[in-house]
């Protein structure tokens, strides 16, 4: 039994310090100089005294506790320290697998949509994510957006490339898919996620997904010289604008991309020195790039020069203000070959739905670029200057760092030699 009463403990008066009441057993009762009575309790741990605050403080009433409490709390506390079990670090663990416990919770209720809201900050790409914000809103999170990680399952994903190539995306069935496998293969390395889920893309086949006449995510369609003639005669007869014709001439002289071509400026067009300088920003890998204009993409350039609308883009839009979107330019040559890929003509699109079809089948304007580096290719033109012309990257650092020259002289030349065979197969582009 201890040695304090009660009565003792009310009558107790703050002073000008703190001090302590002993009541026996290791439990004490501090006095602070502001009257606030606190218990303290002292126990013997590996041969040293340690002392333990009590969280409540003395008194009656919820958050309080009481003189018996207090030396039954006492008790308990040196009856742990005999079995070597610290009270302080017992009820530090136990706070810290509250914690953990609610975190867990927490997490267990995140969802695919939360998952991609914090991948999709963590992606490198030069829009900003801007696509992956689009393509996911269309076609994963009406699927699947809204469901737990624990409970996305691979038939959910494959429900979702199904849909899309259900509408003849075949091709963007396949980006979607690394998509959503590189976004749970980021979150099975993060210690916040990799618990919740079992990556639902590991048991899914996109090959079983896809028609089986689908050549895969990489395209080797290029143009024979017959279709470089065929392309020719369906080009003005497409009901497709002046400039979107103009456009593919020069992707094709130029082997060029279809956002280098839409986002040129006057600026960087010198038609006196025959030079067409793709600014950085403006090129896939971010280097500058000067092409020289062979005269058959001279001649494109003052044909659209004729017919421009704008000072500043060589292909505006119809505000004039930017440049015309690089989607819609694509979506206007695929529309007419809408029956070579399986879909139905769209309301208010091209009635020309087949006007574009060549022979070899359908294509795309990327397809262009790629037809003419096998031109030159054709010609006898290096690869290592058909590798500069097309402003890939030298995979070799040593290579990039020791070999500086610029093949300007031969890349002048592959240019010519590419726009002499067209105007031998394509006269009028003479």
């Amino acid at each position: 039994m201890g040695n304090l009463t009660v009565k003792q403990i009310e009558n107790a008066k703050p002073k000008d310090k703190p001090y302590k009441l002993m009541d026996g057993d290791g439990l004490q009762l501090r006095i602070a100089v502001d009257g606030i009575k606190t218990w303290l309790v002292r126990y013997m741990l590996d041969g040293k005294e340690r002392q333990y605050r009590l969280p409540e403080l003395y008194g009656d009433g919820n958050g309080r506790i009481g003189l018996k409490e207090a030396r039954e709390e006492a008790t308990h506390v040196r009856a742990l320290a005999r079995k070597g079990i610290d009270i302080q670090i017992k009820l530090d663990n136990e706070r810290q697998a509250e914690v953990e416990r609610q975190e867990v919770e927490v997490a267990q209720s995140k969802t695919l949509n939360d998952l991609f809201n914090v991948w999709v900050q963590t992606v490198d790409r030069k829009d900003g994510g801007k696509e992956l914000r689009r393509s996911f809103t269309r076609d994963v999170f009406p699927v699947a957006g809204d469901l737990k990680l624990s409970k996305v399952q691979p038939e959910h994903i494959e429900e979702i490339l199904k849909s899309v190539v259900k509408r003849g995306s075949n091709r963007i069935s396949v980006t979607m898919f690394a998509d959503l496998k590189q976004m749970f293969r980021w979150a099975g390395r993060k210690r916040a996620w990799k618990t919740l889920f079992e990556n639902p893309t590991d048991e899914v086949e996109l090959k079983k997904i896809l028609p089986s006449e689908y050549e895969g995510g990489e395209r080797t369609r290029a143009l024979s010289e017959d279709e470089v003639k065929e392309l020719a005669e369906k080009l003005p007869k497409s009901g497709l604008m002046l400039k979107t014709q103009i456009a593919m001439w020069l992707m094709l002289s130029c082997c060029c991309r279809i956002g280098e071509v839409v986002r040129a400026r006057w600026e960087h067009v010198d038609l006196d020195a025959g030079v067409w300088t793709i600014p950085a920003e403006n090129s896939k890998n971010k280097k500058v790039h000067k092409i020289f204009l062979s005269p058959v993409a001279r001649k494109k350039f003052q044909e659209l020069k004729e017919i421009s609308t704008s000072d500043k883009w060589c292909f505006p839009d119809t505000t004039g203000k930017t440049y015309v979107c690089t989607k819609s330019t694509t979506k206007q040559v695929r529309d007419r070959q809408i029956v070579a890929i399986g879909r139905k003509p769209m309301t208010n699109r091209s009635k020309n739905f087949d006007a574009l079809l060549l022979v070899g089948g359908d294509w795309v304007p990327h397809d262009l670029r790629r037809t003419g580096a096998t031109i030159m290719q054709s010609l006898h033109v290096a690869p290592a200057i058909i590798e500069r012309v097309l402003n890939h990257v030298e995979p070799s650092k040593l290579v990039r760092t020791y070999q500086t020259y610029d093949y300007a002289v031969e890349k002048r030349d592959a240019w010519n030699r590419l726009g002499a065979k067209l105007s031998e197969l394509v006269p009028q582009l003479a």
